[in-house]
């Protein structure tokens, strides 16, 4: 297939390119950027005046539900909201059921993601088996089947000293380890710590279960030399602990999601189930330190934290009430709405959903060959098209992902997309022309 992507305005923060231009793909590949080769014939021309066209999104954290929480996603429904956000790529974390911790079962994931035609999909590893934190997991095993890291997902290590040896196992073969900074007792609560918390009766979490767990990560990794990612940072003090270890050139990188981002404890309202959420929503000033870590570099990445959490589970008291929300189909979205409220601007918002994430994973994407997240010639086929004129709010009835939940559906959002190509593919369009 050979498709011509016409006078769309292209934008990739990777080389800082923004100019009006047409992209040329070709089995599989971006074979011209700017101008069409020669002689290039395609079958398929979309024009794209009036939209950016970009490389597709990377997301760091996206759970698809499968294998094992089928009631509340598939991997059908969870690639389709995929795909209709403008995301070509994407992080699984290891809290199926069962664990992944075993190659078969990644290989099983990975072929069933395939044989979908839509983004591509990462798996992280269980970083010990069953994540129970007892026993590591044969990493050079899963890294074969496909596993682009580790991590304990949203399960805490108790034990400090498998928490080291974890960190050294894969310091030795070079794999990162990535780690939701949670001390294991004080983040038991059901909202942040605070006035609100005490006010609704709400068990709090402190921001020393942040804290505390990221002083100790840090301490393992210089004495281990392990490359770790921080998933969904929530606090300011959090946000000034990896400024402060990326200045002493501790190979960290670190994430925020959309929740934390945009919204405070206050969106909570009047037990709002929608915004029960690990971690959960802080204070004003967390989250103007998340915003501000994500536009000078010390946050890397923007995730969607995608969870989808079927209705039984969400009409439950707030704290007995499964967290997560939805967000595939949000973060392109949302991203944009940070740059235009923060001034970072529109390269910014779309370097943290694409290049930036694409740099987290590193070596894993060179497994294809070309980097995701960027717009090269010769890179990979994947590419979104968008219109940011277009405004659009996220009524549950209309998302594609089985999990119709968001903290978000009240809002107008800027930014919807047109179309996504995967791999030289077309694997998403909506057109509102007439």
């Amino acid at each position: 297939m050979k498709i011509l992507i016409k006078n769309g305005r292209l934008i990739d923060p990777a080389s800082r390119r923004d100019e009006t231009g047409d992209v040329a793909l070709a089995a599989g590949r971006i074979v011209g950027l700017g101008r069409v080769p020669a002689n290039f014939a395609p079958n398929r021309v979309i024009d794209a005046t009036g939209c950016v066209v970009t490389s597709g999104l990377v997301d760091l954290a996206a759970r698809l539900r499968e294998p094992g929480h089928e009631h509340e996603g598939m991997l059908e429904s969870e690639m389709a909201a995929a795909v209709a956000g403008g995301v070509s790529c994407l992080v699984c974390p290891p809290d199926t059921d069962p664990v992944l911790d075993e190659p078969g079962l990644v290989e099983m994931l990975k072929m069933r993601a395939e044989k979908l035609h839509q983004a591509r999909v990462f798996p992280l590893g269980a970083l010990t088996r069953g994540l129970q934190g007892e026993v590591l997991t044969e990493m050079v095993e899963l890294v074969e089947a496909g596993c682009v890291g580790f991590s304990q997902a949203e399960v805490p290590l108790a034990n400090t000293q498998v928490l080291q040896r974890a960190l050294q196992y894969a310091s030795t073969f070079g794999y990162s380890v990535w780690l939701r900074p949670q001390e294991l007792h004080l983040g038991r609560g059901v909202a942040a710590s605070g006035p609100l918390a005490t006010r609704l009766g709400l068990a709090g979490v402190p921001v020393a279960a942040e804290t505390i767990a990221l002083h100790t990560i840090f301490e393992l990794m210089k004495t281990t030399g392990a490359r770790v990612h921080l998933c969904r940072l929530s606090s300011a003090d959090g946000v000034e602990l990896v400024r402060q270890a990326k200045a002493r050139g501790l190979p960290v990188t670190c994430d925020v999601s959309v929740n934390s981002l945009h919204l405070t404890d206050v969106d909570i309202g009047y037990f709002d189930s929608r915004a029960r959420l690990n971690p959960p929503l802080r204070q004003q000033r967390d989250r103007d330190a998340l915003r501000q870590g994500l536009a000078d570099g010390t946050v890397d990445a923007l995730v969607s934290d995608h969870t989808p959490v079927k209705e039984d589970a969400k009409t439950l008291p707030f704290a007995e009430a499964e967290p997560g929300a939805t967000g595939l189909e949000l973060l392109l979205s949302l991203a944009l709405k940070w740059g235009q409220d923060s001034g970072a601007g529109m390269a910014r918002a779309l370097a943290v959903v694409s290049s930036e994430p694409a740099r987290v994973l590193g070596a894993a994407l060179r497994t294809l060959q070309a980097s995701c997240g960027q717009l090269v010639e010769g890179g990979v086929g994947d590419v979104c098209v968008f219109d940011p004129a277009a405004a659009w709010q996220p009524e549950p009835a209309s998302l594609r992902s089985q999990g119709k939940h968001t903290p978000f559906s009240s809002y107008e959002l800027p930014g919807r997309v047109r179309c996504t190509i995967v791999g030289g593919q077309v694997a998403f369009e909506q057109w509102d022309r007439a």
